[in-house]
């Protein structure tokens, strides 16, 4: 019986802490940031993503003789299969929890979303398990970009800077 007695004696000393002496305890207790550190990490990583994608795009410009343009949209999908590819076997997770944002890098990094998402779900169907839980996170993306776009062109339009004659 005493254990239950300390226990709510805590949880009662707890409720009564204010907002500022919990924050006061909450930070003693949180370990130090080391920002530099991880903004270092993350920027070589997310360097090191784009510097595999110039070198997947100068490979299809040389092997292939394409502009840089028609080089773009291979790139592109190499870069998603890649990502697709070691998010499946989890490279991408551990490499993601050493260099934090450096691989939110937009391609690979909303590939590795959508790949998680679809491994994560999988036990629940193919419709109902993978397309959805794919599309929760795909749907508030492409909406974003959609509206982006139509705003935009709707500036350009007003400035009269869409190229239309």
């Amino acid at each position: 019986m005493p254990d239950s007695k300390s226990s709510s004696n805590t949880g009662s000393k707890v409720s009564s802490m204010s907002a500022e002496e919990y924050k006061a305890v909450a930070q003693k207790h949180q370990p130090p940031g080391q920002i530099m550190k991880n903004c270092l990490k993350a920027f070589v990583v997310g360097g090191f993503i784009c510097i595999i994608g110039q070198a997947i795009q100068q490979f299809f410009m040389t092997f292939f003789d394409m502009s840089t343009k028609e080089a773009s949209n291979p790139t592109v999908a190499v870069m998603i299969l890649i990502s697709v590819i070691l998010t499946s076997f989890g490279v991408y997770d551990k490499i993601a929890q050493w260099a934090g944002a450096g691989t939110a890098v937009p391609v690979t990094g909303f590939a590795n979303s959508m790949c998680s998402a679809a491994l994560e779900h999988r036990a629940e169907g193919l419709v109902l398990g993978v397309g959805a839980s794919m599309f929760k996170l795909a749907g508030s993306v492409i909406v974003f970009g959609t509206v982006a776009a139509f705003v935009i062109g709707i500036i350009y339009a007003l400035l009269g800077a869409g190229g239309g004659q």
